[in-house]
Formats: structure tokens, C-alpha cells, sequence
């Protein structure tokens, strides 16, 4: 009887603990969502529409470099940098910059 008791007060306890780890991850990912959504507004009014389709081509092949070039992007325009939309020949140039700070690595074999 005692331990039917203790066994009902565990379980009881596990699906509270986890209820709060769903909520918490749910939170989490609504969080990021918004992030994202963000992020995707600021790029339209930085970037021009064909900026913006490079950027995605990007995304599909590095999507860690295009993570990088957005959050350099919006660190300029907070900064007051970026004063008009980015158009392609000026992203371009942008990518450029990010691709010469990048080291080749070569490996000789004898």
C-alpha cells in the first residue's frame, strides 16, 4: 500500500517535471521563431530583392556563413553605418571582404 503511495507521488512528480521541460522547450522555440521572423524583416529593408535572393542561395549552400553575414549586416545598420539598402554589386563586395578574412588551408602530400 506504501509503496503503491510512493510509486503514484513519482510519477506524479515526473509529469509535472515533464509538463515544465515541454513548456520551456515550446518557449524556446517560440523565441527563436521571432528571432527569425525579425531577422527576416531587417534583411528586406537592408538588402534589395536580388541581395536578398543571393543571400538565400547562400543560405542553401553555408547556411552558418549567410548566419554570419546577416548578423554582420544588422550590426551595421544598428551601428548607423548602413545608411541606404544594400543593392548586389555592393553585396558582392560585402562578400568578398567576408570570403579574403576567410585562411586557405592547404595540405601538401609527398
Amino acid at each position: 500500500m506504501d509503496n503503491d503511495k510512493e510509486l503514484e507521488k513519482i510519477r506524479k512528480r515526473k509529469m509535472q517535471e515533464l509538463l515544465r521541460q515541454q513548456t520551456s522547450e515550446e518557449g524556446e522555440v517560440e523565441e527563436r521563431e521571432r528571432y527569425e521572423e525579425e531577422k527576416r524583416n531587417l534583411m528586406k529593408q537592408l538588402l534589395t530583392p536580388e541581395a536578398r535572393e543571393r543571400l538565400a542561395r547562400i543560405r542553401l549552400a553555408r547556411p552558418e556563413f549567410a548566419d554570419q553575414i546577416e548578423d554582420q549586416l544588422i550590426a551595421l545598420a544598428q551601428s548607423g553605418r548602413l545608411t541606404r539598402m544594400i543593392d548586389d554589386a555592393t553585396f558582392k563586395k560585402i562578400l568578398e571582404q567576408f570570403q579574403s578574412r576567410k585562411r586557405d588551408i592547404t595540405i601538401k602530400r609527398e
